[in-house]
């Protein structure tokens, strides 16, 4: 069997191809579905594997048993796998998440597309590079992380003249940069938000210091 099967339009591929090719969509999405469900993420083992073969079967349905237009069907995969990705993007407190498990529910599609379309050397590459992102980088992505986190701090205190200068002072002293984001007086209180960027230890540093001060009421980090 060659590695790259040309499209004939004409009739369908012998059942030898197409076992070939459902074991390929099987092997390659449920490798990159194993990598999430390690992870524990919304989209899993299961997941994967029906998001590629679901990909496969449409276009191959497109290819072979459609005589006008056989790239409608295939095209409206992008939009059904955008509404499948949008349901793993969820917000929590302060930031995004779920948008790697989205963008790589697409990529499966996109696999599952190419395995039916006989496109094997291009498909094993780039499930090569998708698994090299989800593992390799994931360690790059963290130490990214450690040496650049962002956060936003709100502060409650009963209200001191150049309370606010002192906690920003406070953000200097521990190597963070900072961006004011909001100053309120409300009562006796007075209210502070700061976008903050630095390394996570210097963060650590702040928010140590910030829960043993007996001034601060509320504190959200």
């Amino acid at each position: 069997m060659r590695i790259c099967e040309p499209v004939n339009k004409n009739r369908m591929p012998s059942i030898e191809i197409l076992l070939f090719r459902l074991l390929m969509v099987i092997i390659v999405s449920g490798a990159i579905g194993a990598e999430r469900e390690y992870r524990s993420k919304s989209a899993g083992f299961r997941t994967m594997i029906l998001i590629g073969l679901g990909s496969f079967l449409f276009t191959t349905f497109s290819i072979y048993i459609t005589d006008n237009s056989p790239d409608r069907i295939a095209s409206n995969i992008v939009t059904g796998i955008g509404f499948l990705g949008a349901g793993v993007i969820f917000q929590s407190e302060n930031r995004i998440n779920g948008i790697t498990t989205a963008a790589t529910i697409w990529a499966v599609a996109a696999l599952g597309m190419g395995i039916a379309a006989g496109q094997y050397i291009l498909v094993l590459i780039s499930t090569v590079i998708v698994l090299v992102a989800l593992f390799l980088l994931t360690k790059l992505e963290y130490w990214i992380d450690d040496i650049n986190q962002s956060k936003t701090y709100t502060i409650v205190s009963a209200y001191q003249p150049d309370l606010m200068h002192k906690y920003e002072q406070l953000f200097r002293d521990c190597n963070l940069r900072y961006k004011s984001i909001k100053k309120t007086k409300q009562g006796e209180n007075i209210i502070g938000s700061w976008f903050v960027n630095g390394k996570e230890k210097h963060h650590k540093k702040l928010v140590e210091t910030i829960l043993h001060d007996p001034n601060v009421k509320e504190f959200e980090f």
